[in-house]
Protein backbone atom coordinates (compact mmCIF):
# COMPACT_ATOMS: atom_id res chain seq x y z
CA UNK A 1 0.00 0.00 0.00
CA UNK A 2 1.07 3.20 -0.85
CA UNK A 3 0.63 6.15 1.29
CA UNK A 4 -0.32 9.80 0.01
CA UNK A 5 1.77 12.32 1.67
CA UNK A 6 -1.01 15.24 1.85
CA UNK A 7 -1.24 17.87 4.85
CA UNK A 8 -4.71 16.05 5.55
CA UNK A 9 -3.02 12.68 5.91
CA UNK A 10 0.07 13.39 8.09
CA UNK A 11 -2.04 15.90 10.30
CA UNK A 12 -4.74 12.71 10.96
CA UNK A 13 -1.82 10.20 11.08
CA UNK A 14 -0.24 12.90 13.68
CA UNK A 15 -3.66 12.92 15.49
CA UNK A 16 -3.80 16.49 15.18
CA UNK A 17 -6.32 18.92 14.61
CA UNK A 18 -7.59 19.10 10.45
CA UNK A 19 -8.42 22.86 9.69
CA UNK A 20 -7.69 25.68 7.02
CA UNK A 21 -4.92 26.94 9.13
CA UNK A 22 -3.39 23.64 10.42
CA UNK A 23 -3.52 22.35 6.19
CA UNK A 24 -1.86 25.83 5.04
CA UNK A 25 0.76 25.22 7.77
CA UNK A 26 1.47 21.45 7.16
CA UNK A 27 1.36 22.59 3.17
CA UNK A 28 4.25 24.56 3.55
CA UNK A 29 6.28 22.67 5.60
CA UNK A 30 5.93 20.05 3.36
CA UNK A 31 6.99 22.17 0.66
CA UNK A 32 10.05 23.14 2.57
CA UNK A 33 11.10 19.95 3.58
CA UNK A 34 13.98 18.71 1.28
CA UNK A 35 13.25 15.03 0.03
CA UNK A 36 10.06 15.44 2.15
CA UNK A 37 7.64 13.12 0.66
CA UNK A 38 10.52 10.55 0.24
CA UNK A 39 10.68 9.95 4.45
CA UNK A 40 7.20 11.66 5.53
CA UNK A 41 5.62 8.21 4.97
CA UNK A 42 7.90 6.83 7.91
CA UNK A 43 7.11 9.59 10.49
CA UNK A 44 3.68 7.60 11.61
CA UNK A 45 5.88 4.96 12.72
CA UNK A 46 8.07 7.22 14.79
CA UNK A 47 4.97 9.07 16.19
CA UNK A 48 3.68 6.11 17.42
CA UNK A 49 7.61 4.70 18.87
CA UNK A 50 7.49 8.40 20.56
CA UNK A 51 3.94 7.82 22.04
CA UNK A 52 5.36 5.40 24.14
CA UNK A 53 8.47 7.54 25.78
CA UNK A 54 5.84 10.69 26.15
CA UNK A 55 7.06 12.09 23.31
CA UNK A 56 5.31 13.49 19.91
CA UNK A 57 5.94 15.13 16.08
CA UNK A 58 4.14 18.04 15.48
CA UNK A 59 4.50 21.35 13.45
CA UNK A 60 6.43 23.82 15.03
CA UNK A 61 4.89 27.13 16.02
CA UNK A 62 8.29 28.82 15.73
CA UNK A 63 9.51 27.68 12.45
CA UNK A 64 8.29 25.88 9.28
CA UNK A 65 9.34 22.42 10.08
CA UNK A 66 8.75 19.83 12.16
CA UNK A 67 9.28 19.12 15.45
CA UNK A 68 10.05 16.19 17.57
CA UNK A 69 9.69 17.01 21.31
CA UNK A 70 9.61 15.43 24.61
CA UNK A 71 8.05 16.50 27.46
CA UNK A 72 8.82 13.99 30.12
CA UNK A 73 11.41 13.84 32.91
CA UNK A 74 12.60 10.41 32.98
CA UNK A 75 16.40 10.12 32.54
CA UNK A 76 16.16 6.59 30.92
CA UNK A 77 13.29 7.37 29.58
CA UNK A 78 14.95 10.57 28.06
CA UNK A 79 18.07 8.90 26.64
CA UNK A 80 15.52 5.71 25.05
CA UNK A 81 13.73 9.26 22.58
CA UNK A 82 16.97 10.18 22.18
CA UNK A 83 18.17 7.09 20.59
CA UNK A 84 14.22 6.57 19.06
CA UNK A 85 15.28 9.88 17.62
CA UNK A 86 18.90 9.70 16.08
CA UNK A 87 17.52 6.07 14.90
CA UNK A 88 14.68 6.84 13.08
CA UNK A 89 17.14 9.94 11.73
CA UNK A 90 20.03 7.78 10.44
CA UNK A 91 17.59 4.78 8.90
CA UNK A 92 15.83 7.02 6.75
CA UNK A 93 18.66 9.27 5.71
CA UNK A 94 16.79 12.20 7.75
CA UNK A 95 18.68 15.53 9.02
CA UNK A 96 17.69 16.82 12.55
CA UNK A 97 18.62 19.45 14.30
CA UNK A 98 18.72 19.22 18.03
CA UNK A 99 17.14 22.68 19.52
CA UNK A 100 20.16 23.79 22.70
CA UNK A 101 18.53 23.35 26.15
CA UNK A 102 15.93 21.71 25.20
CA UNK A 103 14.17 18.14 24.42
CA UNK A 104 13.45 18.98 20.94
CA UNK A 105 14.86 18.48 17.64
CA UNK A 106 13.63 19.67 14.14
CA UNK A 107 13.50 17.93 11.10
CA UNK A 108 15.47 19.74 8.53
CA UNK A 109 15.09 17.67 5.60
CA UNK A 110 17.24 14.52 3.27
CA UNK A 111 20.84 14.74 4.67
CA UNK A 112 22.88 15.15 1.55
Amino acid sequence: MQIEITPEALLKQLKLSVHNQSLDQMDTIINKTKGAKDFLKHIFSLNDTLASLNAFVAPSNSVELLKIKYHGNDEVTLTKFHEAVNHWGNKYNVELEKVDSKETYYIKGRAS
